[in-house]
């Protein structure tokens, strides 16, 4: 079997059986220099048969050794292997858009816990050669504070899915992931967007795949983590996250945490969050549920950001 497109994302050199077109292809001249970089291959395998003789530990995933397989009715059947590999085997008919989204979301952050990368459910940004990751739970807003930080002149680095490891020198750093948003129609029109040309997203038709110029490239230090929250009140507030709170809301935005006991890695876990807990300046952005916060909530983020320099 040919894998016949190479990317880098994730910190990871990327062999793949399939087309991947999120993702910025590497030039076959980029190949050599990253023959030290982790390697991951993306293949497709009949999986139907080993899915049938294993015991799952719910209605859609099951764990054997050193692999995760996950079975997605109506779509495929994916295995993460040692963070080395996926293995896809879709049904019949089987709609590609979705396998990618599988393939970049829920897959990818399994490699990333395999590999011992944290990967936090949430958006990252660049400003000033340092990272920022705003995290929240799914409808907080991330996404929609992330755009307007972007309308801004500020680069993305991760939408939904931020990998951050450490380097030799225990600094946490941010791999850049790839230039696209999946951003909802709501979203869309508060920015003053133009969705003409923009391509929804398998089955929800008023969320899309938007991509963005304004990318960074480049690993990062990650320099804070900001955490957005709702509330009731009538404005937008920043506040420390201290003590051991920093390490729960670590815990609280890992992205599907739920498989880290599954995959043996409390440990592991436990810590690699005390060590960011360590480093990184957190906060939370807490914002109104009703009216419109977004300018508010970005001033606060910005400000924040440019007295800690």
């Amino acid at each position: 079997m040919e894998h016949k497109f190479c990317y880098h994302s994730f910190g990871l050199h990327i062999l793949s059986e399939l087309p991947l077109p999120e993702l910025p292809e590497l030039p076959s001249s980029r190949y050599g220099q990253l023959e030290n970089a982790p390697a991951l291959t993306i293949s497709k395998q009949q999986l139907t048969t080993n899915w049938s003789d294993l015991q799952p530990i719910s209605e859609y995933i099951a764990i054997v050794d050193d692999s995760v397989y996950l079975r997605v009715p109506d779509t495929a059947i994916f295995t993460m292997h040692k963070g080395e590999s996926i293995l896809i085997s879709p049904v019949p008919h089987a709609n590609m858009d979705k396998i990618r989204l599988y393939i970049l979301g829920t897959c990818m952050g399994i490699i990333l816990m395999q590999k011992n990368i944290l990967p936090l459910h949430g958006s990252a940004i660049a400003l000033n050669g340092k990272a920022y990751a705003i995290v929240g739970h799914s409808g907080a807003g991330k996404t929609t504070l992330t755009s307007y930080l972007i309308e801004r002149g500020y680069q993305l680095l991760s939408d939904d899915l931020i990998a951050v490891t450490f380097d030799n020198n225990n600094r946490a750093l941010v791999m850049p992931a790839y230039p696209q948003q999946k951003i909802w129609q709501q979203t869309i029109d508060m920015l003053g967007m133009n969705n003409e040309g923009l391509k929804p997203l398998f089955d929800r038709e008023t969320k899309f795949a938007v991509p963005v110029k304004s990318f960074c490239s480049e690993q990062l230090p990650l320099a804070g983590i900001f955490e957005l929250v709702k509330n009731d009140n009538d404005a937008a507030s920043l506040s420390p996250i201290q003590g051991l709170e920093r390490f729960h809301t670590l815990l609280q935005h890992t992205f599907r945490s739920f498989l880290i006991k599954q995959l043996g890695l409390l440990d592991w876990h436990f810590h690699t969050l005390t060590r960011f807990a360590n480093l990184i300046t957190m906060n939370r952005l807490s914002r109104p549920i009703s009216g419109d916060s977004l300018n508010e909530l970005g001033e606060l983020l910005l400000q924040s950001i440019h007295r800690s320099e």
